[in-house]
């Protein structure tokens, strides 16, 4: 195999690995969330016991869930998108808005990984924790962060990338 198809099928693997990672992840992040709210139920109809902190577990598993899948989301172009002018417009036009909107996207979310990791310096040198059960919410923020980077990278490259030409 040439080294240039070699790489390409390393990064794809890695590609395909990194996703197949975030997607065990969410899934997991899904049961668990599946698995309080049952549990939570059942204890708090039939032996008036509910779980402790279930509500902020089931805030930092949703936010956790919800960043996790981000850039899959954006790496499948799975987005939702508005084309209000995509019939009115030629392919040299279309091409470009697809571009822009590519980068404008990409742009928001580096943005928001660099305020979300200067929130979770913030959160972590000021000792912020939940209420009831005292954990961090740094490491969730750092996610977050994490997250959007990774989907703003995923966003430009996919615009400015994707095989086609006007």
């Amino acid at each position: 195999m040439p080294s240039g198809e070699h790489q390409a099928a390393s990064e794809g693997g890695l590609q395909s690995g990194l996703s197949r990672a975030l997607g065990l992840l969410c899934g997991l992040l899904l049961f668990a969330l599946i698995a309080l709210t049952c549990t939570d139920v059942v204890t708090r109809y039939w032996f008036n016991a509910p779980v402790n902190g279930a509500f902020e577990l089931t805030e930092l598993l949703l936010a956790s869930l919800i960043f996790a899948a981000l850039p899959l989301t954006t790496g499948a172009g799975a987005h939702v998108e508005v084309d209000l002018l995509a019939g009115l417009s030629g392919p040299k036009l279309r091409w470009g808005m697809q571009r822009l909107a590519a980068l404008l996207s990409g742009l928001v979310l580096l943005v928001l990984a660099w305020r979300l990791t200067l929130h979770g310096l913030r959160l972590f040198e000021d000792g912020t924790v939940t209420n009831s059960l005292t954990l961090p919410l740094a490491p969730v923020a750092w996610l977050a962060a994490l997250s959007c980077a990774a989907s703003g990278f995923i966003a430009l490259l996919r615009g400015f990338l994707k095989s086609g030409s006007a």
